[in-house]
Formats: structure tokens, C-alpha cells, sequence
């Protein structure tokens, strides 16, 4: 039992120290810029993670190498500017609005102006009186129906 408790130590404390990135600043400024930095760049394999929540090989390199420039002094700006020119405006979640953006901003609103004029288009078609959903001949057969059911009972 002690042999089995020691081996279940041993493998949690192994995935415990797996994968823990600690980097060192001298200066507190730095290590903000840093911060901030590597959650506004997105992770390129997860896509919906930034640079902080992402555990992909690609993400530990991408804050490695920011960790880099800023302890070289660069600026956030020019770390971005690095980032884009590199990987493209993918890699952040805020792109600017350019024209090879313009569909990842309007998309949105345009989807919801031609989801509320189909909406609006159907409201409008839809019989408005009920009186028109049968045929007098129809509803003369249904209060028949009806009738009988209840005289069974």
C-alpha cells in the first residue's frame, strides 16, 4: 500500500512541475508590457485562446520570443508590429479595421440585417386570420369529427 501511495506521489508531482514557464524581469514596467502582450496576441493553433491560456508548442515559443523583445526594451507596438508582420492580423484578437477585414467586422451586423428583413418578410406573408387556414367544407368535416368524438365518450 505505501509502494502504491509513493508511486501515485511521484506521478502527480511530475505533472504538477510539467510545463510551468517562469521568466524572470528586472524591470516591473516589462513585465506588465509582457503581460498585457501575451494576452492580446491570439494563440495560432488554438484560435480562440490568447498567448497566456494557450499550452501549444507554437504559444510557448510566441511568449518566449516576446518575453525576448521586451527584455530587449522594445515597445508593445513594436512587438505587435513584429507579431502582424509575421504572422498576419490573425494573431490578434482586436484587427483594424482595414479592407481585408471590412467582412470580420460587418459580417455580423450584415448577417443580422438579412436575418431581421427574412423575419420581417415571413411576419408579413402569414395569414393574418385564422378564417383562411380552412375551407368552409373542411370545417364542416373537423365539427363533425368533433361531434362524434364527444358522443362516444
Amino acid at each position: 500500500m505505501k509502494k502504491l501511495f509513493l508511486i501515485c506521489l511521484l506521478a502527480s508531482s511530475a505533472i504538477v512541475c510539467a510545463n510551468i514557464e517562469t521568466y524572470k524581469f528586472d524591470d516591473p514596467r516589462k513585465e506588465a508590457d509582457y503581460q498585457v502582450l501575451v494576452h492580446e496576441l491570439r494563440c495560432l493553433v488554438c484560435q480562440n485562446q490568447n498567448l497566456a491560456d494557450s499550452n501549444a508548442e507554437l504559444a510557448q515559443d510566441l511568449r518566449r520570443k516576446t518575453y525576448e523583445m521586451v527584455e530587449k526594451g522594445l515597445s508593445k507596438d513594436e512587438v505587435v508590429e513584429y507579431m502582424v508582420a509575421r504572422y498576419g492580423d490573425f494573431v490578434l484578437y482586436k484587427p483594424p479595421l482595414q479592407t481585408n477585414t471590412l467582412a470580420l467586422w460587418g459580417g455580423p451586423f450584415i448577417i443580422f440585417i438579412i436575418a431581421v428583413l427574412v423575419l420581417i418578410r415571413m411576419i408579413r406573408r402569414r395569414p393574418t386570420n385564422s378564417d383562411h387556414l380552412l375551407s368552409e367544407e373542411q370545417r364542416q368535416r373537423a365539427e363533425q369529427l368533433l361531434k362524434q368524438q364527444t358522443e362516444e365518450k
